[in-house]
């Protein structure tokens, strides 16, 4: 069974999946008069809260909305899938995670402003975002069948197997192994069953304890998580600019572990940018659709905020402690094993608790914010009064992460986010003219109120 999902996974991975997500991506960026670029500044205010309209429809604050789903990215993708990337495509496939991650961001303002645009009501009444809604409101209810699609992709895709799986390798290695106390597979179970004891007490409590605690725990893990990486980097300075050639060199010889295969390290980064940003898959949607907001484009640029702080902040401090070290010359490929090599040898004695710590955290978070996602799709599909039925399933498969291998686990996580993503994709596009018009009339608008 677990050879099918990998096959699976690196067929659906093809040239047309890629160049719906670059090619639409960067069709976006640019219909969008790089939307990234000069929106940057005014994206920055808004989340400071200036134009926070409590009135306004919705579950939770903008704010609370990008900490939620930057507790979902800003996760294990960069510590495990980074080094994945570097592990299976070498240090070029970061480039490509780059590229991706800047059309990444025109692809997240204009699905999550499309969220807003088009949210729609479940069989409760309750208003409701995300691309599921985004098609049956904006394309019509003939296109329903892609929004079927999506919402079962995303029951099975949007678990946590994932994180079970890596936060119970750093548990076994750093914390049981060298006291004896790592009994194999049994340890793997008595570790999965307790996180999803931890995990129910928060994802049974609704969005609004998951956004609470998503919006504490995102800069405590952030913060955390960056003192290390600097202190690293710090003692290794004057390796860092060559790493940054290597990484640009590499990206288009594609010599590192692929001989000279550029294509399938260009497959290698866009697959490990759309599980760390995760921009175009259509998760942050279902989270920024349930802001409270009547402006549809200022959560759009709220959203796209998302891939920057992710994967070219976060994911490039990561691969340059993996490639600074050294480390991501061993032959290692599991991600998670990878990146703590990294910190052992670049703090010694502490790098790897620091890191525990961090795998804890983002693991966790993600965790919480990841169940909210299934939670809409099984909404969407079977009725409100039945949605929570999701969550005990949503938690046992995070015992099933905790005991299947990591080279299954992976691939059955890329293999359902390509199928999210064609929906996703193929809406924000036919609608995008939309998006564009709307984008013209607030820019106009908050340019006359900024004058008065």
């Amino acid at each position: 069974m677990g050879e099918y999902i990998i096959a699976f996974s690196n067929w659906i991975w093809g040239t047309p999946l890629l160049l719906l997500l670059t090619g639409g991506g960067f069709f976006m960026l640019v219909y969008s008069g790089f939307i990234p670029f000069r929106g940057l500044k005014h994206a920055m205010k808004v989340v400071g809260g200036k134009y926070d309209d409590p009135n306004a429809s919705g579950d939770i604050t903008s704010l609370q909305a990008l900490s939620s789903a930057i507790a979902a990215t800003v996760g294990l993708g960069n510590i495990s899938g980074v080094a994945l990337a570097i592990g299976t495509g070498g240090p070029g496939a970061i480039f490509w995670m780059w590229v991706s991650a800047f059309v990444g961001m025109a692809t997240k303002f204009f699905t999550c402003t499309l969220a807003i645009m088009y949210r729609g009501k479940d069989s409760s009444g309750h208003i409701q975002g995300g691309p599921m809604y985004v098609i049956e409101e904006g394309m019509g209810k003939k296109w329903r069948f892609l929004s079927v699609i999506f919402c079962v992709a995303g029951i099975m895709g949007l678990l946590a197997v994932f994180q079970a799986n890596q936060l119970t390798e750093v548990l076994r290695v750093v914390m049981l192994r060298p006291w004896g106390l790592d009994y194999g597979q049994s340890t793997r179970w008595i570790i999965g069953i307790t996180m999803m004891i931890l995990v129910a007490i928060v994802i049974l409590g609704g969005i609004q304890r998951i956004a609470k605690v998503a919006s504490r725990l995102v800069p405590f893990m952030v913060t955390m998580y960056f003192l290390g990486v600097f202190v690293i980097l710090y003692k290794n300075l004057g390796a860092v600019p060559d790493m940054f050639w290597h990484i640009i060199e590499d990206a288009f010889s594609g010599k590192a572990v692929l001989g000279g295969a550029v294509g399938q390290v260009i497959i290698t980064g866009a697959r490990r940018a759309a599980f760390s940003n995760e921009a175009g898959i259509g998760t942050a949607p279902m989270v920024h659709g349930a802001s409270r907001t009547n402006e549809p484009v200022r959560e759009g640029l709220i959203a796209m905020l998302g891939p920057f702080i992710d994967t070219i902040v976060v994911c490039t401090l990561t691969a340059l402690v993996i490639m600074v070290t050294g480390v991501w010359t061993s032959g290692e490929q599991d991600g998670v094993l990878l990146t703590l090599s990294a910190f052992e040898k670049g703090l010694p004695g502490i790098g790897k608790y620091i890191l525990l710590v961090a795998v804890l955290v983002f693991a966790l978070s993600t965790m919480f914010t990841y169940s909210y996602y299934g939670h809409k799709c099984f909404n969407y599909l079977f009725g409100a009064d039945k949605a929570d039925y999701y969550n005990y399933f949503y938690l046992i498969t995070i015992v099933v992460g905790a005991v299947t291998s990591l080279r299954v686990v992976m691939s059955f996580v890329d293999g359902v986010y390509a199928i999210m993503a064609f929906p996703t994709m193929l809406s924000a596009i036919y609608l995008s003219p939309k998006v564009v018009a709307a984008t013209k009339d607030y820019f106009k608008r908050m340019k006359k109120l900024d004058k008065q």
